[in-house]
């Protein structure tokens, strides 16, 4: 199977699994699975996050899906227990599909790691 039709099934496998478990069944976009990532990695799930906080959870999930790539790496925990994490490479300069298949490659294999979908 080709690598681009693997990572479609695996997403879509992905997007109706969290969908289910998160959303009653509404499809989650992109962002809303960024964000639940952040949440998880953050250890704080049954928080209520404000407005600015939920952009700092979406860092922070991209941050750790990009670590692997070697685009950042882990610094330390603030006193909130915030992780915060420093560039080691700058992003390539990608067009906006190109983002997407890469945030969606890097969500597939962080829930691959997790052992949440195979």
């Amino acid at each position: 199977m080709a690598r681009d039709e693997q990572l479609k099934e695996r997403w879509q496998e992905l997007q109706t699994k969290l969908s289910n478990q998160f959303a009653d069944g509404e499809i989650l976009e992109l962002d809303a699975i960024i964000y639940l990532i952040g949440v998880q990695e953050l250890g704080q799930v049954h928080r209520k996050f404000k407005k600015d906080h939920k952009l700092d959870l979406m860092h922070i999930a991209i941050c750790t899906l990009l670590e692997p790539y070697g685009y950042y790496e882990f610094d330390y925990f603030d006193e909130d227990s915030w992780p915060h994490f420093k560039v080691k490479e700058e992003l390539p300069s990608l067009k906006a599909g190109e983002q997407s298949v890469l945030m969606k490659e890097a969500i597939v294999n962080y829930f691959m790691e997790k052992k949440y979908i195979s």
